[in-house]
């Protein structure tokens, strides 16, 4: 079986329990499936993570991507921007963890709408830093609400005392995540 987005996005179910457990299919190879090693992408960490994240963003993106003609980079780009003006896109990148080449060319584009303005950084005069425009402000006006909201409703079937310890473990994992890659 070969786990694609449809394949995980179908059943919005908890994948551990509700993928099938499937042979590998022989493809002639001289070395036998059994020989290799065995991830199990359905319970490994990192992987539903990513997956999870990916499909929150495409919800989110639904949200805003036909109304404003902004990709999923452009809006995280708003949204970090929106909550911490002045920062360069190296710095912009960082907060992230995207691409920096993925960075520079969502702020070239914002720039070129009018979404975002550019300055000089105090006495710096080489790096500059970014913030939303007129404009950007209102792009991210109308967003945040309808991100919040969709994040409320993702959330209402965890209690206080859910999202309190999911919110501690992610909090933990980040810190462990830091930690190693220090």
């Amino acid at each position: 079986m070969i786990v694609s987005y449809a394949t995980i996005r179908k059943p919005r179910r908890n994948m551990a329990r509700n993928l099938p457990s499937v042979g590998v299919p022989d493809f002639g190879g001289d070395v036998p499936a059994a020989r290799h090693a065995v991830l199990e992408l359905e319970r490994f960490l990192p992987y539903r993570i990513s997956v999870l994240a990916n499909r929150i963003s495409q919800d989110i993106a639904r949200l805003y991507a036909q109304r404003f003609a902004l990709g999923t980079t452009e809006w995280r780009v708003l949204a970090v921007l929106g909550r911490y003006p002045g920062l360069s896109a190296s710095e912009l990148a960082e907060r992230t963890a995207m691409d920096k080449v993925a960075i520079s060319r969502a702020v070239a584009r914002l720039l070129r709408d009018g979404r975002l303005k550019r300055a000089a950084h105090g006495h710096d005069r080489r790096r500059s830093v970014l913030t939303l425009s007129a404009k950007g402000y209102r792009v991210f006006d109308a967003i945040a609400p309808l991100a919040l909201q969709l994040e409320r409703d993702l959330l209402a079937g965890l209690d206080g005392e859910d999202r309190a310890a999911l919110a501690r473990i992610l909090d933990r994992l980040d810190a462990a995540e830091v930690a190693q890659a220090g």
